[in-house]
């Protein structure tokens, strides 16, 4: 079956865990199509035992095969926040609920339902969440003001944004930047 070529993989957050994911699949003797967040295509549909393989050697590095249709959703609207935060310059020029229910090919009630229902917050609380990690790596960097921040970040101003940043963080971005000490949270740990 066509859908049996296709691989979920769950932890999966940065370009490198993108070659990471490549490297194990390459290894394992198959042929990667295409592996994006959350998700690999296969040129050959794994038997049983090299899915096996692939969910051990996945696992060593901390990543999980989702066998579950409801966690693939999830998982899915997931990488696509973490896409659409993270990699701006790729950020496609429409409001994330259309973003999603487009990506995701179903309506945004839904998705905002399930991913609620599973995860104990809603999409837009995952979303700033990312925000205010992505706002945070961009202060260590030092190379951007606030207002660049915020901008990229699409605030609709500094001062939003700083409303959400001690929201979040209990501290504002000036005092973040000062105290140094507030580790960032991993990704798909947020």
């Amino acid at each position: 079956m066509e859908t049996d070529r296709y691989l979920y993989i769950k932890h999966m957050v940065c370009d490198r865990c993108i070659m990471a994911v490549t490297k194990v699949l390459e290894r394992l003797g198959l042929t990667p199509v295409s592996v994006v967040l959350g998700r690999a295509e296969l040129a050959e549909t794994p038997t049983e035992s090299q899915k096996e393989e692939i969910r051990k050697s996945l696992e060593a590095l901390g990543f999980e095969l989702i066998d579950d249709p409801r966690t693939r959703i999830v998982e899915q609207v997931k990488n696509l926040i973490i896409e659409w935060v993270h990699r701006s310059g790729r950020r496609p020029h429409v409001n994330l609920s259309q973003y999603l229910a487009s990506e995701c090919r179903h309506d945004y009630s839904t998705l905002s339902k399930l991913f609620s229902e599973t995860q104990g917050t809603t999409i837009e609380k995952y979303c700033i969440a990312q925000k205010i990690e992505r706002a945070k790596e961009l202060l260590d960097y030092g190379e951007l003001s606030l207002g660049e921040i915020a901008d990229r970040l699409d605030y609709s101003s500094t001062a939003h944004l700083s409303a959400q940043f001690k929201t979040f963080t209990g501290l504002t971005p000036r005092q973040y930047k000062q105290q140094k000490s507030m580790p960032r949270i991993p990704l798909d740990k947020v």
